[in-house]
């Protein structure tokens, strides 16, 4: 059975997009800021405001794509058989700056919880419950062929019933985020290479 992508979500310097509607525009905001995002999605989750920035635009990402009108995408799922896999470029590298400017005096523990990129895969599996097989790839550029190649392998051979996956990126500086929920079958697009890229590309 072909896997596809029941919905997605990009974030970029201008607005969040889901299904390739505009979800918010940062424009209407104070700023651009992750805070000032989640606020206008009315999230509700205290632990959000201690996690690192890549942490928070993926746990973003994640939150915006998988809830909404059309109820929660992964109800009636076995978390267990739920994956999550997510590429980034830059990881963790504006909080690891951070924490060796710490080491010279008291070395931070809030800054060393972040300084490894897969945390943003424990912070979203946590919040929604997920317990399947995760990855977390550090590609530069993005690689959709990669992550094609690890997803597909989860629908098909490991058991897995629907995968969060995508790109992740965040600096001071930047921003970038495209996430998918790929399942075995349903409502959508297939899941391959040209569609991944199309939808990146056009972020």
């Amino acid at each position: 059975m072909q896997p596809v992508i029941n919905h997605w979500i990009v974030i970029n310097e201008t607005s969040i997009i889901k299904d390739g509607s505009p979800l918010l525009l940062f424009n209407v905001l104070p700023d651009a800021t992750a805070e000032s995002a989640y606020r206008a999605l009315q999230c509700s989750y205290a632990k959000f405001f201690k996690m690192d920035l890549l942490c928070k635009w993926a746990w973003l990402g994640a939150e915006a794509l998988l809830s909404g009108n059309e109820g929660i995408a992964y109800e009636g799922l076995d978390k267990t058989k739920i994956a999550v896999v997510i590429t980034t470029s830059d990881g963790c590298i504006d909080v690891d700056k951070k924490y060796k400017a710490t080491i010279n005096e008291i070395a931070s523990p809030a800054l060393f919880v972040y300084t490894l990129p897969n945390i943003m895969l424990g912070e979203i599996s946590i919040r929604q419950g997920f317990k399947g097989e995760q990855a977390c790839l550090v590609n530069d550029p993005f690689d959709a062929n990669e992550l094609f190649f690890w997803v597909n392998d989860l629908l098909q051979s490991r058991n897995t019933d629907a995968c969060l996956c995508g790109f992740v990126n965040a600096t001071a500086t930047n921003k970038e985020v495209v996430l998918f929920w790929v399942t075995k079958g349903g409502n959508g697009i297939p899941f391959t290479t040209d569609n991944i890229n199309k939808i990146y590309n056009n972020a």
